[in-house]
C-alpha cells in the first residue's frame, strides 16, 4: 500500500488505481462483523434485500412472512458495537401488507421516497416511504417471482416483471399500467434484470432453461438467446435448443459495468456471458451449490480490479473471482440456507440474508501487522535506512510487495 501512496504522491499513478487497490483489499478482507447485528424482525426466510444508491445509508428486506423491513444502517452510537435498527415496518397488522412470500424488494434508484415489492400474492406494490401506504399495485394471473427497475433509465420508467406466467410484463410507473408484453419463454420467469449499461437492454431467466436478452424497444422477439454451448446465434436455432443451463435458471445479474451477465441454475453452475454478444465465456467457478426453486440473489463487487461475485451457497456465501473463476474464500455465519446477498460499494462491505431469519454484515477487517514483525522491520530501516523509501530501492526488490 506504501507503493501505491508513493506512486499517487509523485503523479506516478491515477487515483482510480489506488482507489481500487484498496477497494480489493477490503474484499479480500471481508468477515462476519462481532461488533454490528441488524435488528431481527422477520418471522420467516429473508428472500430479497436491497441498498438505496443515493446515500446508501437505508436497506429494505422482504421475507417468507409478507413483512417488510427498513434497516438504518449508520452507526450514530459512537461505539464500535451497535445494531442497524429498523426504521419502519409493513407487518402483518398492516392492512396493505402482503399475503404471502414477499420475494423482490427494490428502492426507486433516484429517490428514497419510493420502494416496490412483489410477491407470491400475485400483486407487485408501488410504496411511499413516507406513509407506507401503496401508491399504486399492479395484479398478475399467477406469483410474481422478480422484478426490477432500471438503475439508469431517463426515457422510460419501466419495472420489468416476472411471474409464473412465461411472459415478461413490462409496467409503466409514469401510467400505473401494463404496457407491454414479453414472450418466448416457455416456464415461469424466474428473474428479470435490466442493464446497467443500456436502458433498453433487458436480461430474463425462466425455468426452462433458458436466458434471454431484450431490447424493449423492438417488437420483433428477443436479441438473442444465451447458449452455454456457443452454437448458432441465428434465431430459429436459439428458440429450439439454446439453453444456458441443464435446469431452471433462478439467479440472473449483469456486473456493474453492464459487460458480462451472471448466470445461476439448478444444475450446480454459474456461468459469465458476454451480454453484447452473447458470447458464454467458458469460465469455470466449479460446482456453486443451488437448490433453491426461487429467485436466488447474488451480486457482484464494484470498484475492486479484479471483480469479486458473491453467490449464496448452502448457508455460506461463496466468494469467486470473476474472470478467473477461483473460489477465494467461503463466508459462514447462517444456520439454514442462505436466500441473497448484497454488495454495498461505498463500504466494501456484503448483507446477507438466508432462511434463518438473519440478515449478517460482512465488514472488511483489515488485520494489523504483528508486534514481532513491526520491530523487525524497524531493525531492517535501521540497519539499512534507503529500505523504508520505496524511491530509493531497486523497482523489481520483492520489498514492494
Amino acid at each position: 500500500m506504501l507503493g501505491f501512496l508513493t506512486a499517487r504522491q509523485t503523479g506516478l499513478d491515477d487515483p482510480l488505481r489506488l482507489r481500487r487497490a484498496e477497494s480489493t483489499r477490503r474484499v479480500l478482507g471481508l468477515e462476519l462483523n462481532p461488533d454490528r447485528d441488524v435488528d431481527r424482525i422477520h418471522g420467516n426466510g429473508i428472500n430479497s434485500i436491497d441498498i438505496e444508491a443515493v446515500e446508501g445509508r437505508y436497506m429494505l428486506s422482504g421475507g417468507a412472512d409478507g413483512v417488510i423491513v427498513i434497516y438504518d444502517l449508520e452507526n450514530f452510537s459512537g461505539k464500535p458495537q451497535y445494531t442497524c435498527k429498523s426504521v419502519c415496518t409493513v407487518g402483518r397488522s398492516s392492512r396493505y401488507v402482503h399475503k404471502f412470500s414477499v420475494e423482490t424488494v427494490q428502492w426507486y434508484p433516484y429517490d428514497t421516497g419510493m420502494f416496490v415489492s412483489s410477491s407470491f400474492d400475485k400483486t407487485m406494490k408501488v410504496w411511499d416511504t413516507e406513509t407506507l401506504k401503496p401508491a399504486e399495485v399492479f395484479e398478475f394471473e399467477g406469483n410474481v417471482y422478480s422484478h426490477h427497475l432500471s438503475p439508469i433509465a431517463r426515457k422510460h420508467s419501466l419495472i420489468a416483471v416476472g411471474t409464473k406466467e412465461p411472459k415478461i410484463q413490462l409496467c409503466d410507473l409514469k401510467s400505473g399500467s401494463r404496457i407491454h408484453v414479453l414472450q418466448g419463454h416457455r416456464a415461469e420467469v424466474l428473474s428479470v434484470r435490466w442493464s446497467p449499461r443500456y436502458e433498453h437492454i433487458l436480461a430474463t431467466a425462466s425455468a426452462d432453461s433458458k436466458v434471454k436478452v431484450w431490447d424493449v424497444r423492438r417488437a420483433s422477439g428477443c436479441l438473442f438467446t444465451l447458449d452455454q454451448h456457443n452454437g448458432d446465434k441465428s434465431k430459429a436455432s436459439s428458440e429450439a435448443v439454446n439453453t444456458a443451463h441443464n435446469g431452471r435458471v433462478n439467479g440472473l445479474c449483469f456486473t456493474g459495468d453492464g459487460l458480462y451477465i451472471l448466470t445461476t441454475g439448478t444444475d450446480d453452475r454459474m456461468r459469465l456471458w458476454n451480454s453484447g454478444t452473447g458470447e458464454n465465456t467458458l469460465v469455470n467457478y466449479g460446482k456453486v451449490s443451488n437448490e433453491s426453486r426461487k429467485k436466488l440473489q447474488f451480486t457482484v463487487s464494484r470498484g475492486c480490479s479484479p471483480e469479486f461475485v458473491f453467490v449464496p451457497c448452502g448457508s455460506s456465501v461463496a466468494v469467486y473471482a470473476l474472470h478467473t473463476g477461483k473460489l477465494v474464500s467461503m463466508l459462514r455465519g447462517h444456520y439454514n440456507n442462505v436466500d441473497c446477498c448484497e454488495f454495498h460499494p461505498d463500504y466494501q462491505e456484503l448483507y446477507s440474508g438466508g432462511k434463518d431469519c438473519n440478515v449478517l454484515a460482512w465488514v472488511p477487517v483489515l488485520h494489523p501487522p504483528a508486534v514481532e514483525e513491526e520491530s523487525e522491520s524497524t531493525n531492517t530501516r535501521e540497519a539499512n535506512p534507503s529500505s523504508g523509501n520505496p524511491a530509493l530501492q531497486d523497482a523489481w526488490s520483492s520489498d514492494e510487495d
